[in-house]
Protein backbone atom coordinates (compact mmCIF):
# COMPACT_ATOMS: atom_id res chain seq x y z
CA UNK A 1 0.00 0.00 0.00
CA UNK A 2 1.25 3.20 -1.03
CA UNK A 3 1.76 6.04 1.74
CA UNK A 4 -0.99 8.23 -0.39
CA UNK A 5 -3.33 5.23 0.08
CA UNK A 6 -2.19 4.68 3.67
CA UNK A 7 -2.76 8.54 4.74
CA UNK A 8 -6.45 7.89 3.02
CA UNK A 9 -7.31 5.12 4.73
CA UNK A 10 -6.10 6.15 8.57
CA UNK A 11 -8.02 8.77 7.79
CA UNK A 12 -11.34 7.79 6.83
CA UNK A 13 -11.26 5.40 9.74
CA UNK A 14 -10.52 8.19 12.37
CA UNK A 15 -13.56 10.22 10.45
CA UNK A 16 -15.60 7.53 10.86
CA UNK A 17 -15.04 6.64 14.29
CA UNK A 18 -15.22 10.70 15.21
CA UNK A 19 -18.99 10.31 13.30
CA UNK A 20 -20.17 7.15 15.57
CA UNK A 21 -18.72 8.97 18.91
CA UNK A 22 -20.08 12.47 17.89
CA UNK A 23 -23.97 9.67 17.30
CA UNK A 24 -23.59 8.60 20.59
CA UNK A 25 -23.15 11.92 22.19
CA UNK A 26 -25.68 13.30 20.01
CA UNK A 27 -28.26 10.43 21.12
CA UNK A 28 -26.88 10.44 25.09
CA UNK A 29 -26.27 14.13 25.76
CA UNK A 30 -22.33 13.81 25.93
CA UNK A 31 -22.76 10.68 28.60
CA UNK A 32 -21.00 8.41 25.97
CA UNK A 33 -18.44 10.46 24.48
CA UNK A 34 -16.01 7.61 23.69
CA UNK A 35 -12.95 10.00 23.77
CA UNK A 36 -13.41 11.78 27.30
CA UNK A 37 -14.24 8.17 28.45
CA UNK A 38 -11.21 6.51 27.50
CA UNK A 39 -8.45 9.52 27.52
CA UNK A 40 -10.52 11.82 29.92
CA UNK A 41 -7.66 12.16 32.85
CA UNK A 42 -5.34 13.22 29.94
CA UNK A 43 -6.88 16.46 28.75
CA UNK A 44 -3.94 17.05 26.20
CA UNK A 45 -4.13 13.41 24.51
CA UNK A 46 -8.10 14.40 23.90
CA UNK A 47 -7.17 17.42 22.31
CA UNK A 48 -4.78 15.76 20.10
CA UNK A 49 -7.21 13.21 19.17
CA UNK A 50 -9.70 15.90 18.16
CA UNK A 51 -7.41 17.77 16.39
CA UNK A 52 -6.38 14.52 14.34
CA UNK A 53 -9.92 14.14 13.43
CA UNK A 54 -10.40 17.48 12.28
CA UNK A 55 -7.10 17.45 9.94
CA UNK A 56 -8.36 14.13 8.71
CA UNK A 57 -11.36 15.51 7.61
CA UNK A 58 -9.86 18.34 6.03
CA UNK A 59 -7.77 15.78 4.15
CA UNK A 60 -10.93 13.38 3.00
CA UNK A 61 -12.30 16.76 2.33
CA UNK A 62 -9.13 18.09 -0.04
CA UNK A 63 -8.52 14.55 -1.70
CA UNK A 64 -12.38 13.67 -1.78
CA UNK A 65 -12.58 13.67 -6.09
CA UNK A 66 -9.26 11.81 -6.27
CA UNK A 67 -10.61 8.93 -3.85
CA UNK A 68 -13.55 8.14 -5.53
CA UNK A 69 -11.55 7.83 -8.64
CA UNK A 70 -9.80 5.06 -7.77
Amino acid sequence: MDKEKTLDTIALVLVIISGLNLGLVGLFTKKYDLVQLTFGSMPILVDIIYTLVGASAVHLLLVFNKIGKR
